[in-house]
């Protein structure tokens, strides 16, 4: 994913319609305000009407929470760099991910805004759904995965707000320098945010090459 200049201001025009390209934008507080009361439930519903124990939701909470990490890698390397081959598709990959890479301090379109984030969750929780319907035969556990699932969301476009957004922190400057590469010079390595464990594990780690020199 490639530009010949990346704009630093300003934030892309992705529809004519000025209803429709109010839909393309939001503010964090919007998305949190839809996820963490239905994360919240959801964890109180596996417990009180599912009768869950607490440390087994923990267990699945914390094992889509590290699951999470691994979809946040392979979504970013595969599908928002998909290198497309039609016009149409080009467009898509373009609304959805290659606006950002033209203008990444649009602070607007660092979050995904609530339609298009609620029909995607909707879809994801139904999946989570038909698959533990199909490998358990019943389908409670997607109320227990499907929270921690996006709670990593909301950790992962947080940490990538703030690292459009703010001076990195000392402890944390690592994840702001890797995912400045991956957008100014290596567009094709660094597809870790809130982490770059699969990076490293993958050998997708972008370098520094004046850093390497140094």
């Amino acid at each position: 994913m490639h530009f010949d200049k990346i704009k630093n201001t300003g934030q892309a025009r992705l529809f004519k319609s000025d209803f429709l390209e109010s839909l393309t934008k939001t503010r964090p507080w919007i998305i949190y305000s839809i996820y963490i009361p239905l994360c919240t439930y959801l964890i109180y519903f596996s417990h009180e009407n599912l009768g869950y124990d607490y440390s087994f939701i923990a267990l699945m909470f914390f094992g889509a929470l590290a699951f999470w990490t691994l979809f946040e890698y392979f979504a970013h390397r595969y599908l928002f760099h998909y290198e497309p081959s039609s016009e149409w598709a080009t467009r898509i990959v373009y609304i959805f991910h290659g606006n950002h890479h033209e203008y990444p301090r649009d602070r607007m379109r660092l979050f995904m805004p609530p339609v298009p984030s609620i029909i995607l969750a909707a879809v994801v929780f139904s999946l989570m759904y038909l698959l533990s319907l199909l490998f358990t035969g019943i389908g409670d556990y997607a109320y227990m995965f499907f929270p921690g699932f996006m709670i990593g969301y909301l950790a992962y476009v947080s940490m990538h707000y703030a690292i459009h957004a703010f001076a990195p922190p000392k402890p944390l400057k690592a994840l702001w320098r890797n995912h400045h590469l991956h957008h100014y010079k290596y567009p094709e390595r660094g597809f870790g945010v809130s982490s770059v464990f699969w990076d490293v594990i993958f050998r997708s780690l972008p370098e520094d090459k004046k850093e390497k020199a140094k």
